[in-house]
């Protein structure tokens, strides 16, 4: 299941930052980093992710993620080197609940991370597209939370 998570991760980058206008185009960029899948596959990883195609502003129609209609582009950087970098922005507590911001389309994987790591601290996570709700046990401090995170999310 990591491999799948790693894939689908891999296909939200590319997709944030090239203009990718066909699952061939797609199926090019995942193999140039690594992934090897049938387009059977790639067809389904697309449907999970809700991804769908929009007019970029050369006209051309190009996959984009779901509420990322108008999502600005990055530079030109492989996805793996995207991924190196955890996504995180902030997190903030409020009694015993806590909030993780991210870059757009990191949520639901770093939630999912989260939620497949034992914890004593947190009973579970609601995630978006940017933004993750961490339910924490009842009389847990935060800095024993943020010890927790910081051994699944870098630079916390």
């Amino acid at each position: 299941m990591k491999k799948k998570a790693n894939r689908l991760d891999a296909i939200k980058m590319i997709i944030s930052s090239q203009e990718i206008g066909s699952q061939d185009e797609l199926l090019q960029a995942l193999s140039s980093e690594g992934f090897e899948l049938t387009q059977a596959t790639l067809s389904r990883d697309l449907k999970q992710l809700k991804v769908a195609k929009a007019a970029s502003m050369n006209g051309k129609y190009v996959y984009v993620l779901p509420n990322d209609i108008m999502y600005k582009r990055m530079g030109e950087q492989s996805a793996g080197e995207m991924l190196k970098h955890s996504g995180f922005i902030s997190l903030q507590f409020s009694g015993n609940l806590a909030v993780i911001r991210t870059r757009p389309g990191y949520a639901s994987s770093m939630a999912y991370d989260i939620d497949n790591h034992e914890s004593t601290e947190i009973l579970g996570t609601i995630a978006g597209d940017d933004t993750i709700m961490l339910v924490l046990r009842e009389g847990i401090a935060p800095t024993a939370v943020q010890r927790f995170l910081s051994t699944i999310i870098p630079n916390i």
